[in-house]
């Protein structure tokens, strides 16, 4: 049976975790033991915060909505009961981008 190195793979592998941590503070950059774990735990991080940003994005979306309904008299929980009764289908997210780019759709949405 013809002997296998292994140096090539292992080589590659630490290669391509310490290339993913170039930046990383102190030795995480630099040696592999800690710039694996860094790694993972990055990882872990950027899973987590990919969630967590949609709900930050939405809390600030109906802020935007709750400010401009306040405005106008009306508050927030009434406002969206309103749309649904009307069964206007507009997301926080397009509610939000009008009242910032074309506050004068918005008043006719209020009007409805």
């Amino acid at each position: 049976m013809t002997r296998i190195k292994r140096g090539v793979m292992a080589k590659k592998r630490k290669k391509n975790v310490l290339k993913k941590t170039k930046g990383f503070r102190w030795g995480r950059s630099k040696k592999y033991k800690a710039a694996k774990e860094a790694l993972t735990r990055a990882g872990v991080h950027a899973y987590r915060d990919r969630k967590k940003k949609k709900r930050n994005n939405r809390a600030l979306w109906q802020i935007k909505i709750s400010e401009a309904c306040k405005k106008n008299d009306i508050s927030y929980n009434k406002f969206i009961n309103k749309l649904k009764k009307e069964k206007i289908e507009i997301d926080r997210k397009i509610l939000a981008d009008l009242i910032e780019n074309n506050p004068k759709v918005f008043q006719e949405i209020l009007k409805t």
